[in-house]
């Protein structure tokens, strides 16, 4: 409870992303113990709340994207005066994707402890069980909506060597996939994570080619997907025009067809295979019949 003679704490708390189940056991005792609880959404946290069991005393105010800036600086009066602030969004932990930045950035500014009650993580959970390369990865959050700003994210990244995690809302999934196939190749492999840890959970591994035919058919739930990164070396090959028309006629002069040689080169490269066919056909004398 507030303690009236210094600044509280703010305490970032993890709430499940599937199965009530999952919730950490301090996550029930910060929520009974709270002064103030900022929630993305309060009816999930009356809902959340009753499946726990836990009777709230605290103040809840939402605090979601649209009002995040708004709101900061009256949690971080409440801060300032002592009390401890908890801090909850929809699923998994605050600031990854949801609101909570500000917030963590204007304590840390104020000189006001921060703290967290770890638990789910959806990028955590998407990444272990993708099959994947996890040594090394990085976390991209929401692709634009707009296509020409989606597809100019992705190719900034097609040489990326770091396994990527998105996060994208079902009827967005196919489109996302789509110019993931576009820009990092159909032979790239990934993993769809779909409803993580719920009921009907499920995990379609594959070249984002397959994963665009199978994303025809329509996706439900919350969707994290998982995409490996380029191959070593991809960055240098990608950037140089000459380096990928001397691969591809190294292909050629091994006894493959113009068709077999760019596929090659572009797998090798991380590339989708039109970027290496415009490259090596700007080349003077080649056309397009000699695919």
């Amino acid at each position: 409870m507030s303690s009236g003679d210094g600044p509280g704490v703010l305490v970032l708390a993890a709430t499940p992303i599937g199965r009530v189940s999952d919730a950490p056991p301090r996550l029930a005792e910060e929520l009974a113990g709270a002064d103030v609880i900022a929630a993305e959404d309060t009816r999930r946290l009356k809902r959340l709340t009753t499946e726990l069991g836990v009777t709230v005393s605290a103040r809840v105010i939402s605090y979601f994207e649209g009002n995040e800036t708004g709101r900061t600086p009256q949690l971080l009066e409440a801060l300032l005066g002592g009390d401890r602030v908890l801090l909850v969004t929809d699923a998994g932990m605050p600031s990854v994707s949801d609101p909570g930045y500000r917030l963590v950035a204007a304590c840390v500014e104020a000189g006001v402890h921060v703290t967290a009650v770890p638990g789910p993580s959806a990028v955590l959970t998407a990444l272990a069980v993708s099959g994947l390369p996890v040594d090394r990865f990085c976390f991209e959050g929401f692709l634009p909506r707009k296509s020409g700003e989606r597809s100019r994210r992705l190719a900034s990244l097609a040489a990326e060597e770091r396994t990527m995690v998105f996060f994208e809302a079902p009827h967005r999934t196919l489109a996302a996939l789509e110019a993931m196939r576009d820009a990092l190749g159909e032979d790239r492999p990934a993993a769809v994570c779909r409803e993580l840890t719920k009921t009907h959970e499920e995990v379609r591994r594959g070249p984002l080619g397959e994963l665009v035919a199978w994303a025809q058919e329509g996706i439900r739930g919350e969707v994290t997907i998982v995409v490996q990164g380029a191959v070593a070396g991809a960055a240098t090959v990608a950037g140089d025009a000459d380096s990928l028309r001397a691969a591809v006629a190294e292909e050629e002069a091994g006894g493959s067809t113009r068709k077999e040689a760019i596929a090659e080169v572009a797998k090798r490269a991380g590339l989708p295979k039109r970027q290496v066919y415009d490259v090596v056909h700007k080349q003077a004398g080649h056309t397009r019949e000699d695919s």
